[in-house]
């Protein structure tokens, strides 16, 4: 028989970004502090969030909106990145991306932290873009758990195909 084993992911649940992102732009439609100022919210390709405003404080706004739907869906803010507001004629855009997987390099820190942190005997192999643990003993898959939740990474971490 294999040993346990379990799976690094980092995935969003799409259709959840989508529903945080409608509520947003209904709240943007209806609240009184974004009337008149152009503000509007929505998909831009598959991967990124346009928000559009005539001033940068109500394009910042709109995206505490959308950042406070994102977190009453449990859909980590981890996983959404902001660029910078900027000008583009007489409107101001933020592009919002949604990161999915784990990127080489930081499958490597994670593989690197379980080798110096973990317990002994526990292996970790990159696959594309997640990271497949493994260990003799289930304990000590437990304990990797615990360490990488509490690890302050810049990527939400999800833990599947625990056997």
């Amino acid at each position: 028989m294999a040993d346990p084993s379990f799976d690094v992911v980092s995935k969003v649940d799409r259709q959840e970004v989508d529903n945080a992102l409608n509520q947003a732009a209904k709240e943007i439609a209806t609240r009184y502090d974004f009337k008149g100022v152009g503000a509007s919210i929505a998909w831009s390709g598959t991967e990124k969030i346009d928000i559009r405003a005539n001033s940068e404080d109500r394009a910042k706004a709109a995206l505490e909106v959308l950042r406070d739907k994102l977190v009453k869906r449990k859909v980590s803010l981890k996983a959404v990145k902001a660029a910078d507001p900027r000008q583009s004629g007489k409107e101001f855009r933020i592009e919002v991306t949604v990161n999915e997987g784990i990127s080489d390099e930081n499958a490597k820190k994670i593989a690197k932290m379980v080798r110096a942190e973990g317990p002994k005997g526990v292996q970790t192999q990159i696959q594309g873009d997640q990271l497949r643990v493994s260990a003799k003993k289930k304990d000590d898959l437990q304990t990797v758990i615990a360490m990488l939740r509490e690890a302050d990474l810049d990527i939400a971490l999800q833990f599947t195909n625990y056997r």
